[in-house]
């Protein structure tokens, strides 16, 4: 009989569609992975991957075994699940999934903390682009997402962390630049960048746009916020950028400025972001207020929710 392990494998394998990175979600070596797939195929006797250079696929015996080994893992991960929340505290490993914008400027004013509330949290961090979080999340590849909120997934429990204030940015030498504060009209025509499609920041970006007039500039966008603040910085147009973000580099950086916008400030909101059906659902509820107690110490101007 498969072992579950095995099935795991074939899982990983099935969601890659590559051995090296199968073998990284999974912690184990490729060679191991190789090996233990081979076992299984040789155990029931079927070819379940076709193995070429161009990539893996999932053979159609493979795809009915497929379907039953993600049933499988899914009804294990439960057992593990149950078990957790009744041993009277987070511990064990839980997968986070963050969005490459929030997690290098989140994770270091809250890794500390939890690691000495939980300490015995494994977490697992993995960063993705903010579209395929909640489909990795809905697959069982992450237990949780931290990223801005609100999703349209009936399946999904969320709590808000924090409200993450947007900053108009651009060169030092731009004209609105030495104004201090400007009123939105004055975007109307400006050049703005944001960040490439998939990212819901993006999303927020060309919708300001639309409402000030600005011009959405999609021959320039962004694969980080590095990337946006360095072409403004360079004068290729203005652009918006996060809270969090702007605190860690723009004092550094002589080559930008913040722009101040008259009238109601920018925002995004930042959840917390779970399965309905996890068993440890009331251990992410405490979770997520020991995220918020640990943001009101390190930002107290920070508007945590």
């Amino acid at each position: 009989m498969p072992s579950l392990r095995q099935l795991e494998y074939l899982v990983a394998l099935s969601e890659t569609r590559h051995f090296r990175r199968a073998a990284d979600r999974v912690g184990v070596s490729q060679p191991t992975l190789s090996a233990q797939l081979a076992e299984l195929e040789r155990r029931l006797g079927l070819q379940l991957v076709e193995r070429s250079r161009s990539g893996v696929l999932i053979t159609p015996a493979g795809e009915k075994i497929l379907a039953l080994a993600i049933d499988v893992t899914r009804q294990v991960r439960s057992i593990r699940e149950i078990a957790r929340s009744h041993q009277g505290g987070l511990s064990g490993l839980v997968r986070l999934g963050l969005p490459f914008t929030i997690g290098p400027y989140l994770l270091p004013l809250i890794v500390a903390p939890l690691h000495r509330a939980y300490p015995g949290l494994r977490l697992y961090v993995r960063e993705d682009m903010p579209t395929a979080l909640p489909d990795g999340l809905e697959s069982g590849l992450h237990d949780l997402l931290i990223l801005p909120i609100p999703i349209r997934n009936g399946d999904f429990e969320s709590i808000p962390l924090f409200r993450e204030e947007l900053h108009l940015v651009g060169p030092a030498d731009h004209p609105l630049a030495a104004q201090g504060t400007v009123h939105k009209s004055a975007l109307r025509g400006e050049p703005i960048l944001a960040l490439a499609p998939g990212h819901q920041l993006r999303t927020q970006v060309t919708a300001l746009c639309e409402e000030f007039g600005a011009s959405l500039q999609t021959s320039f966008e962004g694969t980080s916020l590095d990337t946006l603040r360095h072409m403004a910085g360079m004068g290729l147009g203005l652009t918006f950028l996060p809270d969090l973000y702007v605190r860690r580099t723009l004092q550094a950086d002589t080559a930008i400025r913040r722009i101040e916008l008259k009238g109601r400030p920018l925002y995004r909101t930042i959840g917390l972001v779970w399965r309905q059906s996890s068993a440890l659902a009331p251990a992410f509820q405490r979770l997520g207020d020991d995220i918020r107690n640990s943001l009101r110490t390190e930002l107290p101007d920070l508007m945590v929710l």
